[in-house]
């Protein structure tokens, strides 16, 4: 296994890539839809819950990534000695209509098949997505984690519907009544849209050597504002794996989100994937509790044996990345890097035990 570090889009700065290169870490994942609170960028911790029509404006529908642009981020990653192993995320305005089954689903298509070749091109092996109609919602921050520290968790059903003119939890048309709830939607009829999208798009993933890795739905519920979800219970996961064979069908394996499932123990799910080889790479968070309430801790102080989680991983012969996806924030002028680095120096000690070297890769002495 390799230790990494997500950066949101505005945060792949030369400062944060020498933070994570001094936290250990030897990979990056690029985040790559920045979200926003009050017109600032905000951090997975700091995500507004939808109370004001959700994270913010979609970006460009007309501006897809370039070649140029991907392949000028992995490089300022080298230049800190680190290695972009993935980006996560589409934008909503280049795929809305895949999500939405709407009219101009043929052309998000085209532009999710052109976005996956250009990270081929780019020489970005994986590329991560959530499946959502709403995306991430519901959550409530506090100072929940051990000493009061802020993190985010979420208390109770949150079912402020989803209204025209938004996918994915965000603007896609401010022009739209933003009053008018989105049509309804079956679980069936969202997971036909998955299948379809899944046989469109993997066969272009396999020719440009780039794998799709699936997130879980967070939070975890059949039903958020009033749309349905696909991966809330640890079995959907394997409904998802077998509507396509490919190789390039994998999972963006988020521990976190599956501990706060209502089902299922999470090291025999964490065992029955890391098994079928088909985790394209791991998100590494503790909780305490489970959906509609829940609570995220420090790594080493919630539900979840972290270290008995990587054990696991490593017995099953995976070699990819993890990464903390989120970490609670701590006291000192530096919270979120402080908070992460925290997470970090816990995960490479657990690597170190695991291997018998350093997050860095050097031999032990």
């Amino acid at each position: 296994m390799k230790l990494g570090l997500g950066l949101y889009r505005h945060m792949l700065t030369p400062e944060n890539l020498a933070f994570a290169r001094q936290a250990g870490a030897t990979h990056i994942v690029g985040h790559m839809v920045d979200y926003f609170r009050g017109g600032q960028h905000a951090h997975a911790e700091d995500q507004p819950t939808g109370t004001d029509r959700g994270w913010g404006l979609a970006g460009d529908p007309d501006q897809l990534w370039t070649v140029d642009e991907l392949v000028a981020i992995r490089r300022d990653v080298e230049a800190a000695g680190l290695t972009l192993e993935a980006i996560e995320n589409f934008d909503p305005a280049h795929w809305h209509d895949i999500l939405l089954d709407g009219p101009q689903r043929d052309r998000h298509v085209e532009n999710v098949r052109t976005t996956i070749r250009r990270l081929g091109q780019a020489g970005i092996p994986i590329m991560g997505y959530n499946f959502s109609l709403a995306g991430v919602a519901g959550r409530t921050t506090g100072n929940y984690a051990r000493g009061s520290a802020p993190a985010v968790g979420m208390e109770g059903p949150y079912d402020l519907p989803m209204t025209q003119g938004m996918a994915w939890n965000m603007i896609i048309d401010p022009t739209a009544d933003l009053d008018q709830p989105l049509p309804p939607v079956t679980h069936e009829q969202l997971w036909d849209r998955l299948h379809r999208f899944l046989d469109d798009v993997l066969p272009v993933a396999e020719e440009a050597g780039v794998k799709l890795a699936a997130h879980p739905d967070d939070p975890p519920m059949p039903t958020i504002r009033g749309t349905p979800r696909l991966v809330y219970q640890p079995s959907m996961y394997q409904r998802l794996i077998d509507l396509n064979p490919s190789p390039a069908n994998t999972l963006e394996f988020c521990v976190g989100s599956l501990a706060e499932m209502t089902e299922g123990d999470v090291y025999e799910v964490v065992e029955t994937y890391a098994r079928q080889n088909r985790l394209g790479y791991v998100h590494l968070r503790n909780v305490v509790g489970k959906v509609p309430t829940y609570k995220e801790s420090f790594i080493d102080d919630g539900d979840v044996d972290v270290l008995r989680v990587m054990r696991i991983l490593h017995d099953c012969g995976f070699d990819g990345v993890v990464i903390p996806d989120h970490a609670p924030q701590m006291s000192c002028a530096a919270p979120w890097h402080a908070g992460m680095a925290y997470a970090l120096g816990f995960m490479a000690a657990g690597l170190k035990t695991l291997t018998g070297a350093n997050a860095a890769g050097n031999p032990k002495s």
